[in-house]
């Protein structure tokens, strides 16, 4: 009975743990992409060290994001001859295709807006990195000490690489749509379960405790 107790007991801790853990941590940055073919890369170089070729297509995607492997990656049409059609090539140059994506509203720093998705078309000189193909057509940008990507075109106004809270998904026991019972901020009904789990299964080892010693008097 002791062990039963004991495994039930800690089974509530896991409850109130799971059940605490309402937000996740993210940051909110400008992303940088390769198309590859069909799909987009995420870029391992900052964009003042990649010297892409002509035809290239670059993205930029501005989002909250965990880490590179959830990255949001840049919506839109991302097809050179598209994009670079009113472009045409010149001697002694080369021609990018850039994506912006700014994001959506829920990325969005407070007070902020983002501008709708374009795309444009950089003629560069041939050694030009893609920092400079989009200084070219985004102007202007906003780099940090550490020569990290803040702005492009201004947006955000404010604010560089900084770590955000980010809601988690609504359970099954939640419509969409549909807020939970308590405030964004405060504890879930699930960990009060939990607590009032927790405060119970005390009380029964307690009782079990004082039994068996009665028992044995």
């Amino acid at each position: 009975m002791t062990r039963r107790v004991v495994l039930l007991f800690l089974a509530a801790f896991l409850l109130i743990g799971s059940a605490g853990q309402a937000q996740a941590a993210g940051y909110r940055y400008w992303s940088y992409w390769d198309r590859d073919g069909d799909h987009w890369v995420y870029a391992t170089q900052g964009p003042s060290l990649v010297r892409p070729a002509d035809g290239d297509v670059q993205g930029f995607r501005f989002a909250v994001s965990e880490n590179s492997g959830d990255g949001a990656r840049p919506r839109g049409t991302a097809d050179f001859a598209s994009i670079c059609a009113k472009t045409p090539a010149a001697e002694g140059g080369k021609r990018v295709a850039l994506v912006l994506d700014f994001g959506t509203a829920s990325d969005a720093p407070s007070g902020e807006s983002p501008p709708a998705p374009r795309t444009a078309c950089a003629r560069v000189s041939p050694d030009a990195t893609a920092a400079d193909a989009l200084a070219a057509v985004a102007d202007p940008l906003r780099y940090d000490t550490s020569a990290m990507l803040c702005a492009i075109a201004g947006y955000p106004a404010s604010g560089c690489g900084e770590q955000v809270s980010r809601k988690e998904e609504p359970t099954a026991t939640t419509a969409p749509g549909e807020q939970s019972a308590q405030g964004d901020d405060g504890p879930s009904v699930g960990l009060y379960a939990g607590v009032a789990l927790v405060a119970a299964l005390a009380g029964a080892a307690a009782w079990q405790a004082r039994r068996r010693r009665n028992a044995t008097d």
